[in-house]
């Protein structure tokens, strides 16, 4: 459906007739995580020095619906553009159809939200990435020695386990032995969920490296100081500057292009040659952890790239 068949009353960007600039941050209106609340605050603060007014809207207050007609209709926002921070793939698909330009765009949210689907787009594309099986569909309350046996004659033991939904480390687990496996198959088998191969030479530490229009513009190393295989600075990890190496640079970049990614964070494994193995990619990664570390500004950085594309 073309823009012309939209409701009316629904303006489009660009054409308000206050000289103020004007951006929203869109937030969930449910649970605000700190982590995401210093995200709106930074960027708040360094779109404020480049003359943009930008102000929160959150998820529970949108008012937009499919009307008797099939038309597509809502509140309109007097806003230049929308930072999504949410990760309601309805509501920004919504966005999008009524006009607005988003960032990150709606489908780009809904490949990195889900694990399995991010792997499934960057397939084929010359991005080594662990071995990955997706865990089959199962409503029957408990696992399937079938499949058990076959997650384990292709990634053998320990195996890492992961809700395709979940952020900060959560959703993930590794079993150590079938049993393990058995009860986390169990535990997970109505959820979307994915086994992979551990990358032991990368156990307990990644880099994250942080992506503005499709560029690196900062990076850390991440390791674990209490053993976990995980090494999120969320769990306890702990962040450090690193030189990062051109190969990583190229795999990030590429990754964050075919997505179609205007900011993100990816977190690459370190393989055991010491090539670049990619983890997962993050649409909404946060600033707090990596602005902290390298001391560089994150956030004035993506301020800068939305105002150079939107103005």
């Amino acid at each position: 459906m073309g823009l012309k068949a939209i409701a009316s009353s629904i303006p489009l960007l660009g054409v308000y007739n206050s000289a103020m600039r004007r951006g929203i941050v869109f937030l969930n209106g449910y649970k605000l995580i700190p982590s995401l609340d210093n995200s709106a605050t930074r960027l708040t603060k360094e779109f404020a020095s480049l003359g943009v007014e930008l102000v929160r809207e959150y998820s529970t207050s949108f008012h937009g619906y499919i009307d008797e007609n099939g038309m597509l209709t809502s509140k309109p926002y007097d806003a230049d553009f929308i930072i999504y921070l949410d990760k309601d793939k309805y509501i920004s698909s919504m966005l999008e159809k009524m006009g607005y330009r988003l960032f990150n765009s709606s489908h780009s949210i809904e490949v990195c939200d889900d694990k399995m689907l991010t792997h499934l787009v960057l397939a084929s594309s010359g991005i080594k990435m662990p071995k990955t099986l997706s865990g089959p569909l199962n409503y029957s309350g408990k696992a399937n020695d079938v499949y058990v046996d076959t997650v384990l004659e292709e990634l053998g033991l320990p195996v890492v386990v992961k809700a395709n939904f979940g952020s900060m480390g959560a959703g993930v687990y590794l079993a150590s032995s079938k049993e393990e496996l058995i009860s986390l198959e169990t535990k997970l088998n109505d959820k979307p969920r994915l086994y992979q191969q551990l990358i032991s030479s990368s156990y307990g530490k990644d880099f994250r490296l942080i992506l503005v229009g499709g560029k690196v513009v900062a990076a850390m190393e991440r390791e674990s100081l209490d053993g976990d295989f995980r090494s999120n600075i969320g769990l306890g990890g702990k962040g450090k500057v690193i030189d990062v190496p051109q190969s990583f640079v190229k795999v990030a970049e590429k990754a964050a292009r075919i997505i179609g990614l205007d900011y993100c964070g990816i977190d690459l494994l370190l393989g055991e040659h010491n090539e670049p193995i990619l983890c997962e990619v993050n649409s909404n990664a946060f600033f707090e952890g990596i602005e902290e570390v390298t001391g560089i500004n994150v956030a004035k950085a993506y301020a800068e790239y939305i105002v150079s594309k939107v103005y």
